[in-house]
């Protein structure tokens, strides 16, 4: 660092520090604006920086809810240039998402034009639409103008803007939240307002409750497109006790008669954040991959409401089965996070309960309503002065109209005049209300009163008719005269102000004021009494924006279900009896029915059967090749018989090089028995082998020249194999391991040449087989064949078949 310092290269107004702490304390600050300033809300009004400026620019404008619309771009270029130095695209894009139903809980926008859609569509350009506050935009100023919140300068120093808005109802709830900033996410889902004021009010009367109390109010998220939560309660109370958890949220549906049995499921509401156009395109691909067979139909058919038709391939399904393969399938079913991480009180990023939520919403709703009652008192007071002024200037009426006619400096005359001359032997002459020869005569008795005790209260004396909480004024000019404030109201009295009428409502004016002092004063000095109007202003929330509000009724609602379970293919098929049929160059099909397998069928030229069984759309048909893999094909997803059918390689990845060995139906619980060209082998469970990929699953393993020979249903308790040679082994089947996947062990041992085949038996039956004649011959005393596994065997009975095949 010495050496840098010493360089002559840099000029004196360089800063020279290690890369290290420049570029982390650059990162920190980097950091902290996007925490404070970006990602995160404010857990007292639940509004992002963007987001309070566009309410603000927009109330600027006086866009109210009763109001005119002005065009968005205008809206997003005053945020801009007053508040919001970033670029207006993501402006316009924060504000027209504040618009849409589908997206906002209680939209803060209302929004003339296209706004976008729950399709996903784009809003239009800002020099296409229009828009305005809401009155629920409008609930969160309240009290913007008198003092509720501090302001700050705008980032020229031009302008100011609220650090916080009042917010009249806990908006971080009601809306939610969502943001990423750096090291930390927040993800808030959006509630109901009449519950959360419920809860709040229910905090109010019991600040110890519990976590779990307040879910009595607050039953759990309400999302703007509804929807059903299937979380067990459990889950929620621990989200909301932790803030941190998710929820698992589904569309709502209804299964609609179509007459004579048939029947389709029309899909109402779709999760939160879900976009209708891309569901229908995951549905759509899930029906053609064939992934949930008894669904044959989707369709679109919502014009203001949503109304998604899913159509069942057959009447005989059953729609619980249909939905919960597709909530496994798409995204009809979402879960939906919950990270309650915001700013306290502007500054402190924290992951809080649903308490500490609410907890700080009422205590920055009780420092508003302390500033807006202390706001309100100053206003009294400066009014109390100015009506003091008035009513002195109609008692001295004649010597007020003097003044201003005859002086050249009237406002100063005023201030300087005293107006202690007016004797009590004088007034009290004028309360005579018999005495007409009084100049005061024709004054309100009141309004003398009034002035009698103002004037002892100007000179320090209160009469015994003067209220206690009169305020003496600091008057600007001597003693007994008027102030700058009162003078100046005096000159502005229009004439036609000066009569009768409206010195009664100055005192009528005075009363009130007074009276609401008092209460005011009440008021800020008991924190009972602050609760109350807190409660209060909560109710008066309620009854605006609850259930008779336009967007107020609980949308989402809760039922009670389990994890979505593994449907097993054949409770998604209509169960009808077919026959396979595939070739010798492993072209397969299906035919309808149970047909003679003895019929004559046509195949391609040079081509004929080589599998050919009676089988249901139910069952699952496996395959084994050569190469020792197996591979599973649901025979509802067969084509169908009137051609010659598609290739088998087309409909899993089997090699062009591989041939099939075994075709058959799968049966739980069996066991097989596997061997290889070269005289290895072991039984596998049945269960083990079903793939559940196109690629298939290896089971036998085979290298170099050796290929897979026998694939065998084991019924017996013996094994008998016969190798090229036409040595016949039977050893027992115990000697045989149980195994998922391997090479094997040895079944026949053999100079030279290969495994023909092998079968297991019941040694008591006898070993079978088919003579040249096609006789079934049993062979009862084996006992010149008996040996141990891996033996060489001896040369097989008469009439054994020349093919070297037991069957």
């Amino acid at each position: 660092m010495t050496d840098l310092l010493d360089d002559p290269n840099i000029g004196p107004g360089t800063v020279a520090e290690p890369l290290r702490r420049a570029i982390g304390e650059r990162y920190l600050t980097y950091a902290l604006s996007t925490i404070m300033h970006r990602a995160l809300p404010d857990a007292r009004d639940g509004l992002k920086p963007v987001h309070r400026r566009i309410l603000y620019a927009m109330r600027e404008l006086r866009l109210s809810s009763t109001g005119g619309f002005r065009k968005s771009a205008k809206i997003s270029g005053d945020v801009m240039g007053n508040y919001h130095p970033h670029g207006d695209a993501a402006i316009y894009d924060a504000m027209a998402r504040l618009a849409q139903d589908f997206a906002v809980r209680y939209p803060l926008v209302d929004g003339q034009g296209n706004f976008g859609n729950i399709d996903g569509d784009n809003p239009a350009a800002s020099r296409y639409t229009e828009a305005r506050m809401t009155a629920v935009a409008e609930a969160l100023l309240d009290g913007l103008t008198e003092n509720a919140v501090d302001f700050r300068d705008n980032y020229d120093g031009t302008l100011t803007e609220p650090v916080v808005l009042p917010a009249s109802f806990p908006n971080l709830l009601a809306n939610g939240s969502s943001g990423i900033a750096v090291g930390m996410a927040t993800n808030i889902p959006p509630h109901n307002i009449a519950e959360l004021v419920d809860a709040c009010i229910h905090l109010i009367g019991t600040p110890d409750c519990r976590d779990d109390t307040l879910l009595n109010y607050v039953k759990g998220p309400d999302f703007p497109t509804g929807g059903v939560i299937v979380e067990p309660p459990e889950n929620i109370a621990q989200a909301y006790r932790t803030g941190r958890g998710s929820f698992r949220l589904r569309c709502k549906y209804e299964v609609e008669d179509m007459g004579r049995g048939q029947w389709q499921i029309v899909v109402t509401e779709i999760p939160y954040q879900v976009q209708k156009s891309k569901l229908i395109e995951k549905i759509a691909e899930v029906i053609q991959t064939k992934k949930i067979p008894i669904l044959a139909d989707v369709r679109d058919e919502s014009a203001e409401d949503i109304r998604l038709i899913l159509e069942p391939r057959s009447k005989n399904v059953d729609p619980e089965v249909l939905m919960g393969m597709l909530y496994r399938n798409s995204d009809l079913e979402v879960r939906f996070s919950l990270n309650m991480n915001v700013l306290i009180d502007g500054v402190t990023p924290k992951v809080c309960s649903l308490k500490e939520v609410l907890r700080a919403f009422l205590d920055f709703r009780q420092e508003v309503l302390i500033r807006r009652s202390r706001h309100r008192v100053a206003r009294i007071d400066h009014r109390l002065e100015v009506l003091q002024g008035l009513i002195t200037a109609f008692v001295n009426l004649d010597r007020v109209i003097e003044i201003i006619r005859y002086d050249d400096d009237p406002k100063a005359a005023l201030m300087f005049e005293d107006w202690s001359n007016l004797h009590q032997s004088t007034l009290a002459r004028a309360l005579n209300e018999g005495d007409y020869r009084s100049p005061l005569a024709g004054v309100d008795v009141s309004t003398l009163r009034l002035v009698v005790d103002m004037d002892a209260g100007a000179t320090g004396v209160l009469s015994e008719s003067a209220p206690e909480r009169a305020v003496p004024q600091s008057y600007e000019g001597r003693e007994n005269g008027l102030s700058d404030v009162q003078a100046e109201a005096i000159l502005n009295i229009r004439l036609r102000s000066l009569r009768r009428l409206e010195e009664e409502a100055l005192v009528k004016e005075r009363d009130a004021l007074m009276e609401e002092r008092a209460g005011l004063e009440d008021l800020l000095e008991d924190p009972g009494l602050q609760w109350n109007a807190i409660t209060d202003q909560l109710r008066e929330v309620k009854k605006t924006f609850g259930k008779d509000y336009v967007h107020g009724a609980r949308r989402t609602q809760f039922a009670v279900a389990g994890e979505v379970e593994e449907v097993p293919l054949e409770a998604m098929i209509d169960r009808e009896p077919i026959t396979v049929v595939c070739s010798q160059m492993g072209w397969i099909r299906a035919m309808t029915g149970h047909i003679d397998l003895t019929r004559e069928l046509k195949f391609k030229d040079g081509d004929g059967p080589r599998f050919l069984f009676h089988a249901e759309t139910t069952d699952r048909l496996l395959a084994f090749a050569s190469n020792g893999r197996f591979y599973t094909v649901s025979a509802a997803n067969l084509p169908g018989g009137r051609g010659m059918g598609e290739p088998l390689r087309l409909m899993v990845d089997l090699p062009n090089e591989c041939e099939i060995i075994d075709l058959f139906i799968h049966k739980p619980g069996r066991k097989l028995l596997l061997a290889s060209s070269a005289g290895d082998g072991f039984v596998v469970p049945e269960d083990d082998v079903v793939a559940q990929t196109r690629s298939g699953k290896q089971v036998l393993n085979v290298r170099g020249d050796v290929r897979a020979q026998v694939c065998r249903p084991v019924a017996g308790d013996h094994v008998a194999c016969v190798g090229e040679n036409r040595k016949v082994l039977v050893f027992s089947l115990d000697e045989l391991p149980e195994m998922g996947r391997g090479k094997g062990v040895r079944l026949q041992k053999y100079k030279d040449g290969g495994l023909s085949d092998a079968t297991t038996f019941v040694l008591a039956e006898g070993l079978s087989w088919l003579d040249p004649a096609g006789r079934t011959r049993t062979e009862t005393e084996l006992a010149e064949w008996r040996g141990k596994r891996a033996s060489s065997g001896r040369m097989a009975p008469r009439g054994f078949p020349r093919d070297n095949k037991f069957t």
